[in-house]
């Protein structure tokens, strides 16, 4: 019996220890999508996906997140809402990690659930973030253009974020924004929203490729199984990790870096994903 009892106690820390040192372990996941629309121009770029950093650093003023970040060599950084956390406010170190990740590719960003709580500190937080050359896709569009062809970059915010009048349950603000910014001139488009459970929305939208965050991969992984719960999803999410398809559109959830509520990952580390587009 004592022996039994020393070897449940030395599995529990050791799975303890793992899972300390996997939280702040980031992986890089390269991803590669080939779409039949892609322009010629666009066969190859390559996307950083950066979501949910919650305010998390990973090495001294993130310098460990900012080296993988360099090496994917990145056409774009796209990052997909909650960079600052609600709960524990820190715009200096968000702002910190911008502005070195600026230095790497160009950065989007869209609002997540968190940014949404905190409405009046956003608003300083995006001037800042704007001072520094990112890109707010608030509801709003760019053309991405490479040699002589472009593709489509679209932004919604977060359903938490009301800045446009547009209200309603979650799944309709999303599909009403996207109607607003759709048109037939957009070509190939990729739509960044940080809610992957609204993903019919996006489907209905017409978006070639959606980046999406916002559940963390389900915070505890249960292998063969998968995420074990997600906010608006409830437990075992449907959208909690990877690639998702329906009606000619693909979206991708990532399990994001940081965590809010719970401050542990089990089986689930931190990744940045690397998409690397190919003309089908």
């Amino acid at each position: 019996m004592k022996k039994f009892a020393w070897t449940v106690r030395i599995t529990v820390l050791v799975l303890l220890i793992w899972t300390l040192i996997f939280n702040k372990a980031v992986e890089v996941t390269p991803v590669s999508l080939s779409f039949a629309e892609l322009p010629s121009e666009f066969s190859g770029y390559r996307i950083a996906h950066v979501s949910d950093l919650h305010n998390t650093e990973f090495g001294k003023e993130n310098k460990g997140l900012l080296r993988k970040l360099r090496e994917t060599t990145p056409d774009i950084i796209a990052i997909t809402g909650d960079i600052l956390d609600s709960r524990r406010t820190d715009t200096d170190v968000a702002l910190a990690f911008l502005e070195e990740a600026m230095k790497i590719a160009p950065c989007y960003y869209v609002t997540g659930n968190h940014e949404g709580r905190i409405m009046a500190q956003y608003y300083d937080f995006k001037e800042a973030m704007e001072d520094l050359g990112v890109i707010v896709l608030e509801n709003r569009k760019i053309r991405l253009e490479k040699g002589e062809q472009t593709i489509t970059l679209m932004g919604i915010d977060d359903p938490n974020v009301c800045n446009d009048g547009i209200r309603g349950e979650p799944e309709a603000v999303a599909a009403a924004r996207i109607r607003n910014l759709r048109s037939v001139e957009d070509g190939f488009t990729i739509l960044l929203s940080h809610r992957p459970d609204l993903f019919p929305a996006y489907v209905s939208g017409g978006a070639d490729l959606v980046l999406s965050g916002h559940v963390h991969g389900g915070q505890f992984r249960i292998p063969f199984i998968g995420g074990l719960y997600a906010p608006s999803q409830g437990l075992f999410p449907e959208y909690d990790y990877g690639l998702f398809s329906a009606e000619g559109t693909l979206m991708y959830v990532s399990r994001g870096l940081g965590n809010s509520v719970f401050p542990l990952r089990f089986h689930n580390r931190p990744e940045v994903v690397l998409l690397t587009l190919h003309q089908q």
